[in-house]
C-alpha cells in the first residue's frame, strides 16, 4: 500500500481541518441513523425456540436473565467443524469487553451457533472467553434468522437479499451454509420482539480493531475483509504459525 506523501506541519494541518469537517458529518449521519434504527417497528416472536445451555434448556427469554434488552452474536461454528469460525472469533475478542458495560445499560449479551454445546464449551475454554454462548442446535432460529442458509429450511436470503445474488458478486462463498449476523430483541413483561439484524459489512460496526486500524495510514490493508484475521493464539507473535 502506497505511503501518504510529505507535507509541512502547516500544509498538514490544513489538511486535517478539512478531513475534520467530514468526520463530523460522518458523526452526524451515524447518530441519525441510530435514531433511525431505534425507531424501527418490532415483531413479537412467537416461535418456542429452545437452547442448549450450560444451565440445562432454555428459550429466547430465558436468554435475558431479567434484563430488557438482547443483542444476540451470530457466530459461525456448524455441528461438523472442528473449531470456530476465525473471523467470529475476531468479534468475540472485540465484543467480550464489553459485557460488564452492557449488563450495566440493562442489556444481556449471548452467542448463538448451530454446534453441540459440548464443541462450543471446549473452544470457548481454548480461547479463555466469558461471554455467553449457547446452542441452537436442530431449531429454527438459525434459518428464521437468515444466518444458517438453507431454502428447504426457509432461508434463502442473507443481509435481505436472495442467497444466489450473493454468491453471484462473490459476498457469499458457494458452499458457506453458516454466516455471521447481529441480532436484537426487546422484551415486555412475558413478551419478547425482535428489533433489529444486521450482517456482512453491518458486524463492522462493533469491531475497534477496525476502529484502530483506520485511524493509520496503511488502514485495514487487506484484499479482502478479514483475510489476514486468525484466531489470537494461531498468530506468529504467539509462538504458533499461522
Amino acid at each position: 500500500m502506497p505511503r501518504p506523501p510529505v507535507a509541512s506541519r502547516e500544509e498538514w494541518l490544513a489538511a486535517r481541518r478539512a478531513l475534520l469537517a467530514r468526520e463530523k458529518e460522518a458523526t452526524r449521519l451515524r447518530d441519525a441513523i441510530a435514531e433511525e434504527r431505534r425507531a424501527l417497528p418490532m415483531v413479537r416472536v412467537d416461535a418456542p425456540y429452545v437452547f442448549e445451555t450450560p444451565d440445562g434448556p432454555a428459550t429466547l427469554r430465558d436468554l435475558f436473565g431479567g434484563r430488557t434488552q438482547l443483542v444476540v452474536y451470530h457466530f459461525m461454528f456448524a455441528p461438523t467443524w472442528a473449531q470456530g469460525c476465525r473471523s467470529c472469533s475476531y468479534v468475540m475478542d472485540n465484543v467480550e469487553g464489553a459485557l460488564a458495560h452492557l449488563g450495566a445499560a440493562d442489556t444481556a449479551f449471548v452467542a448463538v451457533s448451530r454446534a453441540p454445546l459440548a464443541q462450543l464449551e471446549a473452544f470457548k475454554a481454548r480461547m479463555g472467553w466469558r461471554f455467553p454462548w449457547v446452542s441452537s442446535g436442530e431449531s429454527d432460529f438459525n434459518y428464521d434468522y437468515h444466518v444458517t442458509l438453507d431454502e428447504a429450511r426457509g432461508s434463502g436470503e442473507y443481509n435481505y437479499e436472495p442467497v444466489a445474488a450473493l454468491r453471484a458478486r462473490g459476498e457469499v462463498p458457494p458452499d458457506e451454509t453458516d454466516m455471521p449476523g447481529f441480532s436484537v430483541f426487546l422484551r415486555d413483561g412475558d413478551e419478547v420482539f425482535h428489533t433489529y439484524s444486521t450482517y456482512l459489512r453491518g458486524v463492522d460496526a462493533v469491531l475497534n480493531t477496525y476502529t484502530l486500524l483506520d485511524m493509520t495510514p496503511l488502514g485495514r490493508n487487506e484484499a479482502h475483509p478479514m483475510q489476514w484475521v486468525r484466531h489470537r493464539d494461531r498468530y506468529p507473535a504467539a509462538g504458533v504459525t499461522a
